[in-house]
């Protein structure tokens, strides 16, 4: 088997067209067991004096091969899901759990590390180095180090199953959003929408050999209907579908219900935060982040929901005005959308569709590429003839002065079987290994835009892109830039490895600032028949519509922050967590959805994603990267020099120094909230 299994050989870029499902589990327990066996070795030879390369570089290189075996599979798993591949992961999954959590527990090894950080020769080590060894401490003792023999297993088994859980709740999302769809005969039932979006849904039929148009909850679609559908009878089914995916409500009541999943994910966190010694998970979860205390986080989120709140309350007035004008004196959960963009549309003369013809996707990312060349001093170049998971997946090599820095994968559009949002992962790590050698950085960059449409009626139109979507583009390739360019050498941490979650996003956030500036518009646009650059008056529109509804905006983002900080800090007092949502809601929100909507069981973020206690993130972050930003509105949002310093300060050092101390190397001083509130239009100056 090890001669015929691509996991098992070495390459360069993974041969995703050559793995299959039975691939998958020999491949780890071969990879496991001679881990193990390296494990015993290592401990054996480095004895209680250990080196940095016989110790930190030897485990490098261990978990730098499952990493090469397991990176592909999870990503096949998220972006060509099938029951085969899904058996084959889920059956590795309690076996990873076991192996890290005996990594964590390994008395011998944490005392190898101990020893080699209380070496003599650990004082002369580089910054990164002394960063890792801390680190590695640190989660040692969160790995349950302490803990007597019986607790220690029970560690084990709660990590076992929170990582079988945790897949169970991302695969029934997955489901339930594929079990529902919504064949359409009479084309009048669509009016209103855009010819690009009933392209879509009729090429959606077609490929299921049905006539007509076939509504789904894959976002493209929902999107299009909840924006732009006259039929409110048909907003509120799509709605009613979409908000009860996964639940004990709506019209696939119980099917794939993850309700029992989430109480039991949330009884496990609890459980594993106490034996480690924490009130509860939220208190575990800023262990490593860089929030201080449960108390500033939850006092930041408030904060920022007072200043808010009164601008949603007025953006809400507004649009329940406009509606009710229209006719519609109940506005409703699933009425917001579409007023809204008639309301933008009528205010501003703009709106989301007539701006994508200005953003086909090859224009936006030439212009994407133009901008961090131009800050960052590099060079990106399209690939072909690589392997691949699917045939609109491309791949670009980023090229410093001739040298080759790292390579990315995108992969844009929204298809079937596979997982909705966006998001960034490592595919391989910058590092130097035990040879010298250079390991360069690879990252997948994955979307659900609306893909190009091959129909008749539209002629092979390129996907375009709505500045929402190119928005969503910037961010994802903010991670990805993060993560590709690196200089730090040592995997633990290169990249976004080492980094506190709660600055995760800072570089992310950071560039979507380019989608809204004159400089950065004229790069990103033109339109796709003409090539004409966006016309001014089409860019003075956007730019006086940027902050519209940022009221609403602002506030359901810190009711997804808020109900996730206390979901977990206050988990025991006896509430659901519909309970917990409605309390938030009654706390921070302008408008109760309907008793029905079930939006926790879908939230992957927190039980499903990396964001548990820690959604807050995003706020936080966007305050880093919003001061971030203020330092080029000063200096020139195009200005190579201030690029360059970003680079070095924040990109560069990965995970190697505290994220404050990189923010303050760029910037000079600590973080003010003041950008972020001029940003957003919540300032009384702005607003007047």
């Amino acid at each position: 088997m090890t001669a015929t299994n691509p996991l098992l050989q070495d390459f360069d870029l993974p041969p995703y067209s050559a793995i299959r499902p039975e691939h998958v589990e020999p491949a780890v327990d071969q990879i496991l067991a001679d881990n193990r066996a390296a494990i015993a070795a290592i401990l054996e030879h480095q004895g209680a004096a250990p080196d940095w390369n016989g110790l930190v570089l030897a485990l490098d290189e261990l978990n730098a091969r499952l990493g090469r075996a397991w990176s592909p599979v999870s990503h096949l798993n998220a972006v060509c899901n099938s029951a085969e591949l899904r058996a084959a992961y889920e059956a590795c999954l309690p076996k990873l759990s076991a192996y890290y959590t005996e990594l964590g527990q390994n008395r011998a090894l944490y005392q190898a590390w101990h020893a080699l950080a209380d070496s003599p020769a650990a004082a002369a080590f580089e910054v990164a180095q002394q960063t890792i060894l801390k680190h590695t401490l640190r989660d040692f003792h969160l790995s349950g180090i302490d803990l007597p023999e019986a607790e220690q297993q029970r560690y084990g088994a709660i990590q076992m199953k929170l990582s079988e859980l945790c897949s169970t709740f991302s695969n029934q999302v997955l489901d339930a959003t594929q079990a529902w769809t919504k064949q359409i005969g009479d084309e009048a039932a669509l009016a209103g929408l855009p010819d690009s979006a009933k392209a879509q849904m009729q090429q959606a039929a077609q490929a299921k050999g049905l006539d007509g148009w076939l509504v789904t909850l894959e976002f493209p679609s929902y999107y299009a209907v909840m924006t732009y559908a006259d039929d409110r009878a048909l907003r509120e089914e799509l709605y009613t579908a979409y908000a009860t995916r996964a639940s004990d409500q709506g019209p696939n009541a119980g099917l794939h219900d993850n309700g029992p999943l989430m109480a039991e994910i949330l009884d496990l966190r609890q459980e594993l935060a106490q034996l480690l010694g924490f009130k509860h998970y939220a208190e575990l979860s800023l262990a490593t982040k860089m929030a201080e205390s449960t108390e500033q986080v939850l006092g930041f989120l408030r904060d920022l929901a007072v200043r808010g709140k009164p601008f949603a309350e007025q953006d809400l007035a507004e649009l329940r005005a406009f509606a009710a004008e229209r006719g519609v004196a109940d506005l409703a959960s699933w009425d917001v959308g579409y007023f809204s963009e008639k309301l933008r549309h009528q205010r501003y003369e703009i709106s989301q569709e007539q701006v994508r013809a200005w953003f086909p996707i090859d224009k936006v990312l030439s212009g994407l590429f133009a901008i961090v060349e131009r800050l960052y001093g590099i060079q990106i170049e399209e690939l072909k003839g690589f392997d691949s998971w699917h045939p609109d997946v491309r791949l670009f090599e980023i090229t410093e002065n001739g040298a080759h820095v790292g390579r990315f994968f995108f992969d844009l559009y929204a298809r079937a079987n596979k997982r909705g949002g966006a998001w960034m992962d490592g595919a391989r790590d910058h590092w130097r290994n035990s040879a010298g050698e250079r390991i360069s950085p690879v990252a997948n960059l994955v979307c659900n835009f609306t893909p190009p449409v091959a129909t008749a009626a539209v002629n092979g139109r390129p996907a375009l892109l709505t500045h929402d979507e190119v928005t969503t583009l910037f961010h994802e390739f903010g991670h990805g830039l993060h993560h590709l360019l690196t200089r730090v050498d040592y995997a633990g941490v290169s990249g976004i490895n080492g980094v506190a979650w709660d600055a995760v996003e800072l570089p992310s956030q950071f560039m979507e600032n380019w989608c809204w500036e004159p400089e950065g518009l004229a790069l990103i646009s033109g339109h796709f028949e003409s090539g004409e650059p966006l016309p001014q008056d089409l860019l003075d529109k956007m730019l006086a519509a940027k902050n519209f509804q940022s009221g609403l905006m602002m506030l359901r983002q810190l009711e997804f922050s808020l109900f996730d900080f206390e979901l977990h800090a206050s988990h025991g007092d006896g509430r659901s967590v519909l309970e917990v949502l409605q309390a938030i809601r009654d706390e921070v929100s302008v408008m109760q959805p309907p008793a029905w909507n079930r939006f926790a069981n879908s939230f992957s973020h927190i039980f499903a994603g990396g964001y548990a206690a820690g959604y807050y993130s995003y706020k936080w972050a966007e305050v880093l990267s919003a001061d971030a930003f203020s330092k080029f509105e000063e200096e020139g949002v195009l200005n190579p020099a201030t690029g360059r310093a970003f680079r070095e300060a924040i990109l560069a050092r990965g995970g190697s120094l505290e994220p404050m101390q990189l923010f303050v190397d760029f910037r000079g001083r600590e973080p003010s909230i003041d950008a972020l509130l001029r940003h957003s239009g919540l300032t009384e100056e702005v607003a007047a």
